[in-house]
């Protein structure tokens, strides 16, 4: 017994590292290494703007005068959503924020179940407004709601465009057609 454990403690002794070469080591890679740092970068100052531009115009204001009506003249000759009449709840929601989940018909009228993605359900039948584009249901009919909505070209004008929700898209998933 005790020369297994004089075995074992000179078996101990000889896994000790050597400190005085590991020391010497360390020390001559400390030597050998170069330190090269890149000096910062030389920035130069650019000289401060200043606006004087306060007497003029705001471009977050409308234009007034020929601008403006020449803006008018190209709006009165073409397709233009109703701006005065009164917004429907769902109009609140773009498209991409609404899901279909389910359907039901009541007194020979299909609705739709329409959830919007803070939660709230909504039901809407054809007619019914909904999305940011003055969108309007055309049609609902075999699992899906067809939509027509109304965008602006930038001339001052709208183009319709078709649009399907599904009962398969979720909020953020609208299948445009």
């Amino acid at each position: 017994m005790r020369v297994i454990c004089i075995l074992m403690l000179l078996m101990l002794a000889g896994c000790q590292p050597k400190l005085d070469d590991l020391e010497a080591f360390v020390a001559e890679v400390e030597q050998q290494t170069q330190v090269n740092i890149e000096p910062y970068p030389e920035f130069s100052k650019t000289p401060a703007f200043v606006y004087e531009a306060q007497q003029k115009r705001s471009p977050f204001q409308r234009p007034r005068g020929q601008v403006a009506e020449l803006v008018q003249t190209q709006k009165a000759n073409c397709l233009q959503p109703d701006f005065s009449r009164t917004k429907q709840p769902l109009e609140r929601y773009g498209t991409d924020a609404l899901s279909i989940k389910g359907f039901f018909t009541r007194n020979n009228k299909t609705w739709a179940m329409i959830q919007a993605n803070d939660g709230s359900l909504h039901r809407a039948s054809v007619g019914d407004r909904l999305g940011l584009f003055f969108g309007r249901i055309t049609e609902i009919s075999n699992g899906k709601v067809s939509i027509t909505e109304m965008l602006p070209d930038g001339t001052g004008c709208w183009q319709e465009k078709q649009a399907t929700l599904t009962m398969s898209s979720k909020a953020g998933e609208n299948d445009n057609v």
